[in-house]
């Protein structure tokens, strides 16, 4: 039995671990105590035996009130969390009423143009009780500002509020493009988040660092927690930089990364990343408090092994991912409708993925213990075996001159293509099953019926931003926006006139163009 497969970051995988890998389970520098450096075996102590993950479902779609409709049920079904999805005119700066916007509004997330959306979208839900995560990125600092706005308005204080903004906007030229200005300018507004939420929001998570996007893009396990963590350790860089302590700043530092069905190598991923990151911020860069060499993360199923066909499969293929995230220990996860790969999960959908984490939290004794794959032959080896991989990759992207300059050369975007590309031959060629598509496929497929957008909502919503813009001090708006222009040139904090305008009702997209007039936009070398 001496033969070996290939996992999917190419290393090599053996049909049987013996004794012979012993030595892997008795380093204490490699495994250590949960809740103990390195964090291998988990962030806490007690990880799930007190109290279970964050289950959070990301939701978000067409109008502020129909989304404020669907968190209601979401927290009614017993979630602990909620994560925004906003349409791609939010994501990129522009408002509903633009010509750019058309087509788009509403369509993969929720449209908030002012902080009369963001007060729509969250009413009536107690925003000093459950923890909200955005998933937002150039707009970050606007949406993050709209919310405390908004609970200020309910009498809820910045120090009570608990969530996380994504905020990572390195990933966007790698991945996934919702990118505006370029990346000095973004990772200076990233600084500045980090500035105003350790003095306004403390208990908030800044940025969620992602190599979620990238393993949907085609990122093998390896590649994503590489290139993650070496974006990451640009916004340390960042932080430093602009003044701030390590330990000021590092332990709100948040993550976001995918859970494939390949259950042991995600385990060993989640725990080699833990490892790799508390050494990097030990050793590189002198974090003395325990939490800033804490890699806390949240996990969503993989959305790009969903399939259209016999979709009712995905409920087993995000059940195993499910799984796979648990028991690599993360902090908080979601998990996918089915028909997601269809459409807008409709509402059932919704409540049966809230409640696959119910059934692995609740009716299994996976919370019993800590880190159960501890000791294992197969999963430590594959742990090293992935760490190894990982440091390989970074320290590559570090030849490169770090994230920024390895971007700007194509580097990590050129190895995802490629490992796409792979993967895209192997389930054409059959190489790699994929259960009702290349094998075990129906002759005919039943009948679905999809959740589908008011195609009103966008003449709707560009009639409210009408209305507001009737309704508010216009002169005084265009102060606000120009003391933000004013910030902006300068090296002062932008958050502070940025608030302003929005307490004012200046729009997002008014916000983003007045950093556009400054910052200008990002144009990617592969544009000419």
């Amino acid at each position: 039995m001496n033969d070996v497969t290939r996992n999917e970051s190419g290393l090599s995988v053996r049909p049987v671990y013996d004794s012979s890998f012993s030595e892997r389970l008795d380093a204490p520098s490699k495994l250590g105590a949960p809740g103990a450096f390195p964090f291998t075996r988990g962030v806490y102590p007690s990880m799930y035996t007190g109290r279970p993950w964050t289950m959070r479902q990301y939701a978000g779609f067409g109008t502020a009130q129909e989304s404020n409709a669907r968190y209601h049920e979401l927290v009614a079904a017993g979630t602990g969390g909620l994560s925004v999805a906003f349409d791609l005119p939010t994501q990129m700066g522009h408002d509903s009423d633009e010509v750019i916007a058309r087509g788009e509004v509403g369509k993969v997330g929720v449209a908030i143009d002012s902080i009369d959306d963001m007060r729509t979208l969250f009413s009536g839900l107690p925003l000093d009780k459950v923890s909200t995560s955005m998933t937002i990125n150039a707009p970050a600092s606007t949406l993050l500002l709209l919310y405390q706005l908004v609970a200020a308005e309910q009498g809820v204080e910045g120090h009570q509020l608990a969530g996380t903004i994504q905020n990572d906007v390195l990933k966007e030229y790698i991945a996934r493009g919702t990118y505006i200005y370029p990346p000095k300018e973004s990772l200076r507004l990233t600084s500045d988040i980090f500035a105003y939420c350790q003095r306004e929001m403390p208990r908030w998570n800044t940025i969620s660092i992602s190599g979620y996007h990238m393993a949907e893009a085609g990122a093998t396990p390896a590649q994503e927690i590489a290139f993650t963590l070496a974006n990451a350790k640009e916004y340390v860089r960042a932080a430093l930089a602009a003044g701030l302590d390590v330990d000021d700043f590092a332990p709100r530092l948040s993550f976001f990364f995918v859970a494939r069905t390949t259950l042991l190598e995600e385990v060993a991923k989640f725990r080699a990343a833990r490892r790799i990151w508390a050494r990097i911020m030990r050793d590189e860069f002198k974090a003395v408090n325990p939490k800033s060499q804490m890699l806390r993360f949240h996990t969503q199923t993989a959305g790009v092994q969903l399939t259209a066909q016999q979709p009712e499969v995905n409920l087993v293929r995000v059940a195993l991912q499910g799984l796979g995230a648990v028991l690599g220990g993360t902090q908080s996860l979601h998990t996918n409708s089915y028909d997601e790969a269809i459409a807008l999960p409709t509402q059932k959908a919704a409540r049966l993925a809230l409640r696959t984490q119910q059934v692995l939290a609740f009716e299994t004794d996976v919370t019993t213990t800590v880190d159960p794959f501890a000791g294992s032959y197969a999963v430590e080896a594959m742990t090293d075996d992935m760490e190894a991989a990982v440091v390989e990759l970074m320290q590559a992207v570090e030849d490169r001159g770090g994230a920024v300059a390895a971007i700007e050369q194509g580097f990590q975007k050129s190895e995802i293509e490629k490992s796409a590309y792979r993967i895209a031959l192997e389930i054409d060629n059959q190489e790699r099953t994929v259960v009702g598509v290349n094998k075990y496929a129906l002759d005919e497929e039943e009948p679905y019926e999809p959740l589908r957008v008011d195609p009103h909502i966008e003449a709707d919503q560009r009639e409210r931003l009408a209305d507001l813009r009737k309704q508010r001090d216009s002169d005084a708006v265009e102060r606000s926006l120009d003391s933000l222009r004013t910030a902006a040139q300068g090296t002062g904090n932008v958050l502070r006139p940025m608030r302003e305008a929005l307490r004012l009702r200046a729009t997002v997209g008014e916000v983003s163009h007045a950093l556009r007039d400054v910052w200008g936009v990002h144009v990617p070398a592969d544009a000419f």
